[in-house]
């Protein structure tokens, strides 16, 4: 009987201790991430009045992590461009984007693709009236912030 007895505390300090294990792993497990990329981008010049013209943004944003991500901010820009504002020149106003000039995805589950699109990446004034005849070099959007979804 007190062979029996010892068996069984050995076989529940044994139970015990392969518990513990098990929990402490489960709880250094990392916890998924979400990764968000630009797929697809594109700009095209509009005239947004008689003599000023604007680049507009669109294109896609691809969830590439292991988690649902929510609130993907994308913005534009041009890398290029002046930031003061000359006549006949592309120019930015980097530090402080509207509304217009960023989209905002509420929810994006892991794998998933949407489509995003914004205006005034860049703006050129020009009295002449004629407009630009191409687009100016280092335009990029970007993912500027987004939240990984806790499950």
């Amino acid at each position: 009987m007190k062979k029996f007895a010892k068996n069984f505390h050995q076989q529940r300090l044994l139970f015990f201790c392969l518990s513990l294990v098990l929990l402490l792993t489960a709880a250094c497990e990392k916890p998924k991430e979400g990764k968000v990329v630009v797929s697809e981008q594109e700009f095209a010049i509009r005239q947004d009045a008689p003599n000023s013209w604007v680049i507009d943004a669109k294109g896609k944003v691809k969830n590439v992590g292991g988690a649902d991500v929510k609130n993907v901010e994308v913005t534009g820009y041009c890398r290029s461009c002046g930031e003061v504002f000359t006549m006949g020149s592309w120019y930015v106003s980097e530090y402080d984007k509207t509304p217009e000039q960023k989209d905002v995805i509420r929810y994006l589950p892991a794998g998933a693709q949407e489509d995003f699109s914004f205006t005034g990446v860049a703006f050129m004034p020009d009295q002449s009236g004629k407009g630009p005849d191409q687009l100016p070099d280092n335009l990029e959007c970007e993912i500027v912030s987004f939240e990984t979804v806790d499950k």
